[in-house]
């Protein structure tokens, strides 16, 4: 084949020749054994570019239509979770035919690539408006407030990881948008679960819980785990305990409890895992402990643990002397999700 291409452009090269010492279409015709037409294209080419030699060609024309680009992009843009052969479908219905693997190339190229959509808790008008609420109003807090925080929150660790993914369309810093991320709702599923605590000035203590967590269970936690984590991590007269929403920890019982034994609790809005630094440290914990891939429960439970104990006091005074980008995160969300 590259020989033969040689030949073509000896050829043309030739026609130039014979044209540029005078002769005229049907003589070079006659002389070189090509017709008359290809003479006169070969002489056209080179009056137009200066040379015979065969150059780039936009190749096939698109199918996808200026009319079938727009709808792609309409449809993918309202409705994320679109699949390509959907879209593919789409487009016959307008008697475009084209590979669903060319709808993907073409949404790329107007900024819209498939990724797996973030998981973030389903927030409600009310949520969103606690969550704005809580931001606003802390905003200005002195550091010196959420260093005297003890923070804390159950998790479930789990002996295998399941993650379900599915792709979405969506452009570029636009992860967090509601049409973009999946609603979730806390543990989903797993094999142990664990109440934990921190502070700034490093983590505490890590409980595990047997059976089923109410509000009895979490009043003896709190019990035999706060006041001795608050002396052990040197926390003001001053400190604020606090929890999430759950109906143990709010409870009447609980509330009363609490009053009890003078605990101060920080009001706290709903669906606000993000507003909670310790779940960047359960992210640490759990990577931690699957990296050991722990066999049975009991195995589990002591990695959980050991690698609680492992848990840097620098990270985690890093996590609390940066608070205040939280909540101006959830600000400039107006409530909504944010990237933590």
């Amino acid at each position: 084949m590259p020989r033969s291409k040689e030949i073509q452009e000896q050829m043309r090269t030739k026609v130039i020749e014979i044209y540029q010492s005078g002769k005229g279409y049907k003589a070079i015709s006659k002389a070189l054994g090509l017709q008359r037409t290809t003479v006169r294209a070969i002489i056209h080419k080179w009056q137009k570019h200066g040379t015979v030699v065969n150059l780039p060609r936009s190749g096939r024309p698109t199918k996808i239509t200026p009319r079938a680009q727009r709808q792609l992009i309409r449809e993918a843009t309202k409705d994320p979770r679109t699949t390509s052969k959907e879209l593919q479908a789409s487009l016959a219905s307008i008697k475009v035919s084209v590979h669903h693997s060319t709808i993907r190339k073409r949404l790329g190229k107007n900024g819209l690539h498939g990724r797996f959509p973030r998981c973030k808790p389903l927030l409600s008008r009310k949520n969103i408006k606690a969550r704005l609420n809580f931001a606003k109003k802390h905003l200005n807090d002195c550091q010196d407030f959420w260093e005297n925080t003890l923070w804390t929150d159950e998790t479930k660790a789990e002996l295998f990881e399941r993650r379900v993914s599915r792709y979405i369309w969506r452009k570029s810093n636009t992860a967090f948008q509601k049409k973009n991320i999946i609603p979730t709702v806390k543990y989903g599923g797993g094999s142990v679960m664990v109440w934990g605590c921190f502070a700034a000035s490093g983590p505490e203590r890590l409980a595990v819980i047997d059976g089923t967590m109410n509000s009895t269970v979490y009043q003896k936690i709190l019990k035999e785990n706060v006041r001795p984590s608050v002396r052990q991590l040197k926390l003001k007269r001053s400190w604020v305990l606090q929890q999430d929403n759950d109906p143990k920890h709010t409870s009447k019982s609980t509330s009363e409890w609490l009053k009890i034994n003078k605990m101060k609790t920080l009001e706290w809005p709903s669906q606000s895992p993000d507003l909670n630094p310790i779940e960047m440290l359960w992210h640490d914990l759990k990577k931690a402990v699957h990296a050991r891939k722990p066999s049975n429960k009991a195995e589990l439970q002591q990695f959980c643990k050991d690698e609680c104990a492992k848990i840097p006091p620098e990270r985690c005074k890093r996590l609390v002397a940066s608070y205040r980008k939280r909540l101006i995160a959830v600000i400039a969300a107006k409530g909504g999700p944010t990237s933590y």
